[in-house]
């Protein structure tokens, strides 16, 4: 009796253990996905997962892509909208890297938009569709890209 009073209480702990780990993970608000070379185009990309609110139970995504001809910078791009929306400047130092286009200056091609209508570098934005504030990760890791 005792041994099976053991195994139930150590199977107990076992499986608690793993839903807290699990939990964890599901309590993130945001993060990104690993790297990926899009050969067609030419551009490494992630997904950039969050949820706009800590309430909401599924997340949303844009894109993070970084062209080699351009890799100091990580493009933000909002696949619901079609269309880039800023960049990070992954050479800038400090807590100001990020350039957040005027509504006006986002296009679907990132070749539509010119350097010029880039503003100075600011904060990491708010995370998409919220309104408490939360700023953005800026990415943990970034792209291997081969100079040639």
């Amino acid at each position: 009796m005792t041994t099976k009073k053991t195994t139930l209480a150590l199977a107990l702990v076992v499986a608690l253990s793993a839903a807290g780990m699990a939990s964890a993970h599901f309590a993130t608000r945001h993060y990104y996905s690993s790297w990926t070379y899009y050969p067609a185009q030419s551009y490494h990309y992630c997904y950039y997962y969050y949820k706009p609110t800590p309430v909401v139970t599924t997340y949303s995504y844009h894109y993070a892509i970084v062209y080699p001809t351009q890799p100091r910078y990580v493009n933000y791009y909002n696949p619901y909208q079609q269309q880039y929306w800023g960049r990070l400047d992954t050479q800038a130092k400090g807590d100001k890297q990020y350039s957040l286009l005027a509504e006006n200056d986002r296009k679907k091609e990132l070749k539509d938009i010119p350097e010029k209508a880039f503003p100075a570098l600011d904060k990491m934005p708010a995370i998409p569709e919220s309104t408490d504030g939360e700023q953005m990760l800026v990415p943990k890791e970034l792209p291997k890209i081969d100079v040639k």
